[in-house]
């Protein structure tokens, strides 16, 4: 199987990069840090995570999963969380374009459109635009809630061994996060 990872040779994708490699999966990363030191010794071929539609399209042609690890934790300069949005939704929109049969989205625990937090409301909006894409509709997605702990783990171990299953569409997340649209979890509703 073919995966496509967001952020490879950044924190929480380089454990799941890692784990997926682990388990034999090929993986690709789209990466706005191109010049991040490679932890795989070139086993993972980069492409650029610029939110240009046609370049990230050609960049998941032949990709079956995307797992997105996109976000962005304080606004600072062109960085705003209304910029995130539209950038999940690029993401999203070159995903469908090109093909790829799922999308695990990473999360956050408890994201709401009512928090006075940027970050929170922003995931939440993430989430929304990733739900509202009609990529749940069309194909299976699931949103993996990550707690965040004091030590800055983004992701507790037994989501992280999860994720080749994620990918591999064998289980989904429903216990962890019960916001993902119906259709995510059973196209049949």
């Amino acid at each position: 199987m073919k995966i496509a990872v967001t952020g490879a040779f950044s924190y929480s994708g380089k454990y799941i990069t890692k784990r997926l490699l682990d388990c034999g999966e090929e993986v690709i990363t789209l990466t706005g840090h191109p010049d991040r030191p490679d932890p795989f010794d070139g086993r993972v071929k980069a492409h650029p995570l610029d939110f240009e539609q046609t370049g990230m399209t050609r960049s998941l042609r032949g990709v079956d999963v995307l797992v997105n690890t996109y976000w962005v934790r304080f606004d600072k300069g062109e960085n705003t969380q209304p910029r995130a949005v539209e950038n999940t939704r690029k993401l999203v929109n070159a995903a469908k374009a090109a093909g790829v049969k799922r999308i695990v989205h990473i999360s956050i625990t408890n994201p709401s459109a009512e928090s006075h937090l940027p970050y929170f409301w922003g995931k939440a909006a993430n989430e929304k635009a990733v739900i509202e894409s009609g990529m749940a509709a069309a194909l299976p997605a699931t949103m993996i809630t990550a707690i965040v702990s004091p030590t800055a783990r983004p992701m507790p171990r037994m989501t992280l061994a999860m994720i080749p299953d994620l990918a591999a569409g064998i289980i989904t997340m429903r216990v962890v996060c019960q916001r993902v649209a119906p259709r995510a979890i059973d196209p049949s509703l």
